[in-house]
């Protein structure tokens, strides 16, 4: 499931993923974060994603259509987890994406915080 997180403010959005991500969950999700793209161009985004269990393969769909149709309207992502995967998936969106990306340990959640602000 997806939750907004609460340090959310204008084009700076916070999200947590937690569990098997679903086809629902994205479909409820999305267009909340397309609505802030709407409002403001260029998003600021941190992945808090603490609990993740992965998707199932229509959320997967999901995932990779939005990042296709929206990977020039994030100027930063942040995120933020404790997997390797996690990382290298970071380093290949970083290198993919317009904006820049950047990974962080569950320790550096403040860190990660601070620097999607700026």
């Amino acid at each position: 499931m997806f939750e907004m997180l609460p340090e959310s403010s204008g084009p700076v959005v916070g999200v947590r993923a937690t569990g098997r991500l679903t086809d629902a969950d994205y479909k409820e999700f999305l267009p909340k974060l397309e609505k802030v793209i709407a409002e403001h161009g260029s998003v600021r985004l941190l992945v808090d994603m603490e609990g993740f269990e992965g998707w199932n393969l229509m959320a997967a769909w999901d995932d990779f259509a939005f990042g296709i149709k929206h990977w020039n309207d994030f100027s930063k992502m942040a995120i933020v987890g404790d997997a390797k995967w996690e990382e290298m998936a970071t380093k290949a969106a970083d290198l993919l994406m317009k904006g820049e990306a950047r990974f962080f340990s569950l320790d550096e959640r403040d860190a990660a915080w601070n620097w999607v602000r700026e």
